[in-house]
């Protein structure tokens, strides 16, 4: 007997799949950064997918942002929306008659089913789990409908959902690459919505779908995907498909080893390349997250040190430390620090002018200030906050006569989660902020006097709401946490 032909394995293909909800995060570059090294070390290909599918957060110049930023950084893709290749399309909501006709399949095999409860219906499920202190979760209810059943909601005219059949027994197994075997028993596993009722598939649906007709071969991803893993799986099952690799990253960590965050940390990509960070420093303390690079030998901070060029050459997936790597915006600085020493007088003078002194920026602020200049000579002093790092103000500038601190770091708070969460213009921003001072009992130049000392650390600037809309929404938000991260830093000192 002959022994087999060997047969080569797959070509090795990784993904990011970035969704369209906002700034883009730097926990995406974390990601990407990984997945990038592992196609490139490997001769492998690295794919960029858009997952646009939750229209209800879709915000449609995040996709731009998205490719500008990466780019920014020096991670470039093989395959994706702006760039094709031979799987696309890759953006997700141009494939949905894919999906629905994917999902044909698990129906016919009674791997899914459809579920036609009411929000109504759901709400109070979930209201008497919790009252009888259950985990809210499916209840099954519509697992086995009959086909009189099927027909009456139809005949009512009733949107349905489509859920993924978990096996009412046993347990979903699969190994992480990073931590071995893993295990979910069933009853604590949902039946996932995969089709949502106005007909877009859900993350779980698409997620596996597309990579499968794209043949990703490893799944690199932050690890908060561990919990949705056997659902994957019971999917490929259910399809009949081989399953990938799985690895799952070690998610970046505040100081205080909680999930990193915008209350606590700028997350946006946008903020670290309109504050002035070199992409080469972002790269590098990227990098150094996870410990995946050799232990420096030499004991000295400059150790820490590296290009993306070494980073391909030296790092290592099996080496990666579970632990949490602490994403510290004071060693960034510090790094960036030393990559901005390390350039020629040119190249400094250059990336001065490419980010702080564009002409870009300038051609923005000068129209603010050229209204209330009487020399040139003012210029800096009406627009100095544009290019100071650091504005905070002291309490006799922000604190209102008749509020208390509590009061307006309380308020402050809440102007933070406004603008946030609103479209960055002036016909949106105004409305808004001023409902909000409405809404607290706020007198609008209470409500305005406070976050423009916050932003331009001055009770006088040029228009505050175009002054912001030209700062960016990132760097804005940024001013407002470090603000009170401050005052509550202060206040807690006092005691």
């Amino acid at each position: 007997m002959t022994n087999p032909t060997p047969t080569s394995p797959a070509p090795i293909r990784v993904r990011i799949a970035p969704s369209p909800t906002g700034d883009p995060h730097v926990g995406t570059a974390y990601i990407g950064l990984l997945n990038y090294i592992y196609a490139k070390q490997r001769g492998g290909q690295f794919v960029l997918r858009i997952e646009d599918t939750d229209q209800t957060r879709f915000v449609a110049t995040s996709e731009q942002m998205i490719f500008d930023s990466l780019r920014w950084l020096g991670l470039t893709w093989d395959e994706g929306p702006d760039v094709g290749g031979p799987y696309g399309p890759y953006r997700q909501s141009e494939r949905t008659e894919i999906y629905r006709e994917y999902v044909k399949i698990l129906l016919a095999n009674g791997t899914a089913y459809r579920s036609y409860e009411t929000p109504e219906e759901l709400e109070a499920v979930r209201k008497a789990q919790l009252a009888a202190k259950l985990p809210p979760r499916y209840n099954g209810a519509h697992r086995e409908l009959t086909p009189e059943q099927i027909a009456a909601y139809e005949a009512e005219g009733r949107a349905y959902v489509i859920r993924l059949k978990v096996p009412a027994e046993g347990e979903t197994s699969f190994s992480d690459e990073l931590r071995g075997e893993i295990s979910f028993s069933h009853n604590n596993v949902d039946d996932q919505v995969l089709i949502k009722s106005d007909g877009y598939p859900t993350y779980h649906l698409a997620n596996v779908v597309d990579d499968h007709l794209m043949h990703i071969t490893d799944v690199i991803r932050a690890e908060e995907w561990i919990s949705s893993t056997p659902k994957h799986i019971l999917l490929y099952k259910a399809f009949g498909w081989d399953v990938p690799r799985f690895w799952h990253m070690p998610l970046l960590r505040n100081l205080d080893k909680s999930k990193i965050s915008k209350r606590k940390n700028p997350v946006s990509l946008i903020y670290y390349r309109e504050s002035g960070f070199l992409p080469p420093a972002l790269l590098n303390f990227l990098g150094l997250m996870g410990g995946g690079m050799p232990a420096p030998t030499e004991k000295n901070d400059t150790a820490e040190i590296f290009t993306l060029e070494k980073m391909l050459a030296g790092f290592r997936f099996d080496k990666i430390s579970l632990g949490g790597p602490v994403f510290d915006l004071t060693k960034l600085k510090w790094l960036n620090g030393e990559y901005l020493r390390a350039l020629s007088p040119e190249a400094f003078f250059e990336a001065m002018r490419q980010t702080v002194f564009s002409d870009r920026y300038l051609q923005a602020i000068a129209p603010l200030v050229q209204t209330r200049i009487e020399t040139l000579a003012q210029f800096g002093d009406l627009a100095d906050f544009f290019f100071k790092d650091d504005v905070v103000p002291d309490q006799a500038v922000f604190l209102p006569k008749k509020r208390t601190l509590e009061e307006t770091l309380a308020f402050a708070a809440e102007l933070l989660t406004v603008i946030e969460a609103t479209p960055f213009t002036v016909e949106d921003l105004e409305p808004a902020l001023k409902q909000l001072g409405i809404d607290k009992e706020w007198s609008v130049k209470e409500n305005f006097t406070l976050l423009r000392t916050v932003v331009t650390g001055k009770t006088a600037s040029p228009p505050l709401l175009e002054s912001m809309i030209v700062f960016g929404k990132a760097r804005t938000l940024d001013r407002l946490r470090r603000f009170l991260d401050t005052q509550k830093k202060l206040a807690n000192q006092k005691r």
